[in-house]
């Protein structure tokens, strides 16, 4: 009998190199304890869907345009995540906030990965450069990344896992990025997964 596996689900915006990421974990044996059964984008002609197919992952288009309001939206990547029997929600690049209706129903099943060492440089309007452009104007000479349960809360559910970058001579906004995704988000985002996984199956 085959394993038991945590059902992921992937919820992207745009290219989706976190996706990839998570794709090469569960290819390597990092996530051994889910594998990742659909991803959806909000955006048409993502990159990240590109990606899913190339791993012949399933996936979804869902538009918040279609939809009268936020709730219709949510509603929409609710109906398939329980049709794909989805366990745990990782959002990667995902540039939509969640209400509370929707992270409640998910209590400690979705995980999203920030560009800094939460509790700086997060929350509301704190997302892809601006987070580096914050760390730099401010000074820090050590950012990272945060991998946390999502709650109602903009970055303000439980810490899962944390992993510091320095910050170097020359950074720019762009290259800091490209160095806290290297760095720490690739690792920590396919890690976090894993232990998630695994404490569902248990």
């Amino acid at each position: 009998m085959a394993e038991k596996k945590a059902r992921i689900a992937v919820l992207v915006s745009g290219g989706g190199t976190n996706l990839q990421a998570l794709i090469d974990a569960q290819h390597s044996g990092i996530i051994k304890s889910g594998e990742i059964a659909l991803v959806i984008s909000n955006k048409e002609g993502a990159y990240a869907l590109e990606r899913a197919a190339k791993a012949a992952i399933k996936t979804a288009v869902v538009l918040k345009k279609s939809y009268s309001d936020a709730l219709g939206f949510e509603e929409a990547i609710k109906a398939l995540l329980k049709e794909n029997e989805i366990d745990v929600i990782v959002l990667a690049g995902f540039m939509s906030i969640l209400s509370e209706s929707f992270t409640s129903a998910y209590p400690e099943r979705i995980i999203n990965v920030h560009p800094s060492l939460i509790p700086s440089f997060c929350g509301a309007g704190f997302y892809g450069l601006r987070v580096h452009e914050a760390a730099l104007a401010y000074g820090v000479k050590v950012t990272g990344a945060t991998v946390h349960f999502v709650n109602e809360i903009p970055d303000g559910g439980k810490i899962i896992m944390q992993k510091a970058v320095a910050i170097e001579e020359g950074d720019t906004p762009e290259i800091l990025q490209r160095r806290v995704m290297e760095e720490a988000e690739w690792i920590i985002l396919p890690e976090s997964c894993e232990k998630v996984c695994a404490s569902i199956i248990k």
